[in-house]
């Protein structure tokens, strides 16, 4: 398998292992019920393509600034701490999954509205405008993109990351 491949598959592999739960995912779920669901996917794509190649760049820039022996050990206290994060958030073995209560689940859909000024928006392009800000600040600090910094500094700014993830 030629090296640009392999980073394809190894980035897109590596996406896919970090997207389930990831909060967009449910921005993404809640944005599709009110506006069309071509042009959220449309918004949020690009949204992400373009975080990504901000990614890859500032990888690029960890991998020619620090040694990699300290991204060895950054990326192993980085596994460390998700693990321990991970672990403490699922429920305990003794928890009854019954015993959990709602509000009910009510909303008035009608009377929900985009946060801040997005709202003055809401129609331009469909709705592509406000949902491609929403796309971009909601997946600021996800692990995606610790993934993506991660990839560029372990293998370089290239292009094979970007499309792996994208394929993802």
């Amino acid at each position: 398998m030629s090296a640009y491949l392999e980073i394809v598959v190894v980035a897109f592999v590596a996406q896919l292992a970090v997207l389930p739960g990831e909060k967009v995912q449910f921005i993404i779920a809640g944005l599709a019920t009110e506006y069309d669901p071509k042009v959220v996917v449309g918004a949020a794509t690009s949204a992400f393509a373009g975080w990504t190649a901000v990614e890859i760049l500032f990888g690029r820039a960890v991998q020619s600034a620090l040694s990699p022996t300290v991204l060895d050990v950054a990326t192993a206290i980085l596994f460390l701490v998700f693990a321990v994060l991970l672990s403490r958030s699922a429920p305990s073995s003794g928890s009854d999954a019954q015993s959990a209560t709602t509000d009910g689940g009510h909303t008035d859909h009608d009377s929900l509205s985009l946060p801040g000024r997005l709202d003055r928006y809401s129609g331009s392009f469909g709705g592509f405008l406000p949902i491609f800000v929403l796309m971009a600040v909601g997946e600021f600090g996800d692990k995606t993109q610790l993934i993506t910094i991660g990839l560029a500094v372990q293998y370089g700014a290239t292009s094979a990351i970007w499309v792996g993830e994208m394929l993802a």
